[in-house]
Parts: structure tokens; sequence; C-alpha cells
């Protein structure tokens, strides 16, 4: 079952179809998602949740434009974009229709990272057959060695095993999950978009986070109760 000539086939020749068809930037981030498909993300919607309850409420006591200085410890680019709008002084309806059109871009960007893995597991059975067929080409002429032909045909499907399980047991399924996370992503921005917009209509924290929990996964999770927020309503000193 261990045949580095067939690995070497199917995998190389996977790769390769790959590679044609898809961008090096888009096959890099493919790659980077795989970090997540076998060792799991945490869900950081809990996270974002208090961090918009807390600039909630630092803008209802001291105005938008006291949330500039948070803008560089933002990492996320959608997040760190929709409240700069919003400090800026972006009407809402206006700012809504901006983050949707950002929200479009990104998914139609996303939307090939999965597609990798797609395409990985259509060309790897295909490339996994034209092994099999080089490796009995190679059998074939040697039929004067009896003894040997049967033990080389079974070499030589060893690359149909590769590409058909590699299809479906690898590329398929990350594929599946890919899309599970970038659906997440979509949640996730919508999430932070009706949280700013929030904060720009000066709703109160409790009423932001009733509105975001919504956004949680099924998944028990727990809000880590902010200290501005707690501090507003009087319940700490």
């Amino acid at each position: 079952m261990l045949q580095p000539t067939a690995a070497l086939i199917v995998f190389g020749g996977t790769l390769g179809a790959v590679m044609v068809q898809f961008p090096f930037s888009v096959l890099s981030q493919a790659a980077g998602q795989l970090k997540g498909v076998f060792m799991g993300v945490r869900d950081p919607a809990p996270q974002l949740i208090a961090d918009l309850s807390r600039f909630a409420a630092r803008a209802r006591r001291q105005g938008l434009i006291s949330l500039d200085g948070e803008l560089e410890l933002i990492q996320d680019s959608f997040f760190r974009k929709s409240l700069t709008l919003a400090i800026d002084g972006t009407p809402a309806d206006e700012l809504r229709k901006l983050m949707e059109l950002e929200m479009d871009r990104e998914a139609d960007e996303e939307e090939q990272i999965p597609r990798v893995f797609d395409a990985a597991g259509g060309f790897a059975p295909t490339i996994g057959i034209l092994g099999a067929v080089i490796g009995l080409i190679q059998v074939m002429q040697r039929l004067e060695n009896i003894s040997a032909v049967g033990k080389g045909i079974a070499v030589a499907f060893v690359a149909t095993i590769y590409g058909v399980g590699s299809a479906n047991i690898l590329f398929l399924p990350c594929a599946g999950r890919i899309k599970i996370f970038m659906r997440r992503k979509q949640v996730l921005r919508e999430l932070i978009l009706d949280g700013v917009l929030a904060i720009v209509e000066r709703k109160s924290p409790r009423s932001l986070e009733t509105k975001l929990s919504v956004y949680l996964s099924r998944t028990p999770t727990r809000v880590t109760p902010d200290p501005a927020v707690l501090e507003e309503y009087g319940l700490i000193k």
C-alpha cells in the first residue's frame, strides 16, 4: 500500500492541476484554513459582543469620537472600517449600504477558498486512474515474467486507491468544513454591522447585548461582563 511513485503521481498531479486553476493567493489562503479544519477554531462572537457593548457604553458617555483610539487595536478589517465610518459621522443608512457592499465583496473572494479543495477532490480520482494506467502499461511490458505480473497489477491500482481515498476522506470533507467557516464569518460580519449601527443610534449596551445574542452559536458560551457596562448601570463602583 505504500508506493512513493503512486503518491507522487496522484498528489503531485493534483497539486499541479489546482495550481493551474487558482492563483497563488487563493492557494495560500486555502492552506491557511487547514489549521482550523483539524485543530478547530474558537468562536469570536462572545468577545465581539463584549467589545461592542464596551464601545456603546463609552459612546453614550463621551461620544463617538472617543472611540477613535480603539481603531488601532481592532485587527478585523471589516470591524475597523465600519467603526471608522461611524466615528466619521456617516449616517446609519449609508453606513449599512457601504458595509453590505463590503460584505458581498469579501464573500465573493472567500467563495474561492473551499473551491480549491472541491477541485482537488475532482482531480485526484482521475489522476489516480491515470497512475493506474501508467502502472499497467509498465506491467504489460514485462509479460514474459508471469510471476511478477500479479504483483505489478496490484501495485498499479494503489494509485487509484490514493486518488479516490484522498478525494473522499481529505479534500471534499475539508471543502465542506471550510464552507461552514466562511458562512460563520459572514454571520459575524452581520453581527459587527448591527452592533456598530446600534452604537450610531445610541442604543444602550444592555439592549445591544440582547439584540446581538441571537448571533451566538448553539454551543453554550458566556459573554464576559464588561466593567464599563457594569459601571454605567451602577452594578459596580
